[in-house]
């Protein structure tokens, strides 16, 4: 591992943009400060034009190893989201078998270590029969515990009420993450859909299928049961305006209690977008009326929405080719995150500040992660050098997802990605890859 001096860059950190150099020493920030010069041998790097960014961290991904390995696995996914300037996932538990035990845990961990070039770390499942593996997961070693309040793709629907009760009450200590769809309605409104259309269910009736009432009855039960224990609740992809005022804006994100996310899907896309995508941005929960937004973006401006990540969850373009009923929900979108926030960027909508807060720093915040997240003498050098004016179009061809499409295909973005550190590692460059040195097991300051 070298040594990096990165000169007359833009650096983007702590809520302001500063010209400055940066010195990355071993896997550290050594210095930020005016233009400087080092005694000892560097690779200096001239950033003249271009942003310096802390390196994304993505609270929600799914990278489909083991056992679903024709789809993604963490070599590959960890790849693109190092290529999309993402140094740090947390990834989920719903892959084959189920991430139930600690043992099964561990396994997980052990195949990162071995061929995840970003940081990582993973959450344990809960079940209706594993609530002795939940006692003993150690809260600074994991993310948290994931829930899923609603049934998604997998078979880890948690509903019953004695067993949410029992885990929000006995693990209140540990972050607690819950996709949150009312299943119950879902089925009813599933077979409402299938009397009306057959197996012929057009797309755009998911978001009617996964409605606002679906989100909502789950959320605002999800928030019931944490406000009875004191629980540490963080609630996964928000897509409605109907939930926005289950959370608040008026209490600093260190002391809040329940959080939550936006994904950048239910940011850019619309049910508008099913005529022309499909089963492409077929996804849970649905991707709705225009509306919702622009109120998700309004709240994510003015903090009643704490995070921003993706739900990364890449599926076969042979099986989202399937009808309504077995096209499976989820999209890739680990290589274009921090895209489709500069083209918001671009369109005025958000500074670059509040980009890196709701990516970087407000995820390390949210998890307590261990010195990451902010461009900060002393963290672990997470960067991210960017051209943000750089245009670029999505192709097939430079794509690195294993499912091998993306639904921003065509589109082109301002803004690339030119080079990503990951613990001081320059991971990726220009296009290239240096996979000599993989990326760390995330640790929790909890």
């Amino acid at each position: 591992m070298g040594d990096y001096l990165i000169k007359n860059a833009q650096i983007v950190t702590d809520g302001k943009i500063t010209a400055a150099d940066l010195l990355i020493r071993g896997k550290y920030i050594e210095r930020i400060d005016a233009a400087f010069d080092v005694k000892f041998k560097v690779t200096e790097i001239d950033a003249e034009g271009l942003q310096l960014l802390p390196g994304i961290i993505d609270d929600q991904v799914h990278f489909r190893e083991p056992g679903l390995t024709h789809k993604a696995t963490i070599y590959t996914e960890a790849k693109a989201a190092v290529a999309g300037g993402v140094t740090s996932y947390m990834e989920m538990p719903n892959v084959n078998p189920l991430t139930l035990t600690i043992e099964l845990l561990e396994e997980k961990y052990n195949i990162a270590a071995r061929t995840s070039l970003a940081n990582f770390s993973f959450y344990m499942g809960t079940g209706h029969s594993n609530f002795d593996e939940l006692m003993k997961v150690e809260r600074n070693r994991v993310c948290g515990i994931k829930i899923f309040m609603g049934s998604s793709t997998g078979d880890m629907l948690v509903d019953d009420p004695d067993t949410l009760e029992k885990i929000f009450r006995e693990r209140n200590d540990i972050l607690i993450a819950t996709h949150c769809e009312d299943d119950k309605l879902v089925k009813q409104r599933t077979e409402e859909y299938m009397a009306k259309y057959g197996e012929n269910i057009p797309f755009e009736c998911h978001a009617e299928i996964r409605n606002e009432t679906v989100c909502l009855n789950s959320s605002s039960y999800a928030v019931s049961l944490a406000k009875k224990y004191n629980s540490r609740l963080h609630i996964l992809h928000i897509s409605t305006a109907d939930e926005l005022s289950l959370f608040t804006n008026q209490i600093p994100l260190e002391d809040k209690r329940i959080t939550n996310e936006v994904c950048v899907h239910h940011l850019w896309f619309d049910k508008r977008d099913y005529e022309r995508l499909g089963s492409r941005i077929k996804c849970n929960p649905a991707i709705k009326e225009a509306h919702h937004k622009q109120a998700l973006f309004e709240a994510l401006l003015d903090n009643r929405i704490d995070i921003i990540a993706t739900d990364h969850a890449p599926h076969t373009i042979e099986e989202k080719s399937n009808s309504y009923l077995k096209a499976p929900s989820g999209l890739p979108l680990v290589q274009h995150t921090l895209n489709v926030m500069l083209t918001f960027y671009h369109q005025g909508k958000i500074s670059l500040e509040r980009i890196v807060e709701k990516m970087c720093h407000a995820p390390a915040e949210c998890f307590e992660v261990k010195s990451r997240g902010y461009l900060r003498e002393g963290y672990f050098a997470d960067a991210v050098l960017a051209d943000t004016n750089k245009e670029w179009q999505v192709t097939p061809q430079n794509l690195l997802y294993k499912c091998g499409w993306s639904p921003f295909e065509g589109y082109t973005f301002k803004g690339e990605v030119l080079k990503t550190f990951v613990n001081g590692h320059l991971a990726y460059n220009k296009g290239s890859f240096d996979e000599s040195i993989k990326g760390e097991r995330l640790e929790f300051d909890r």
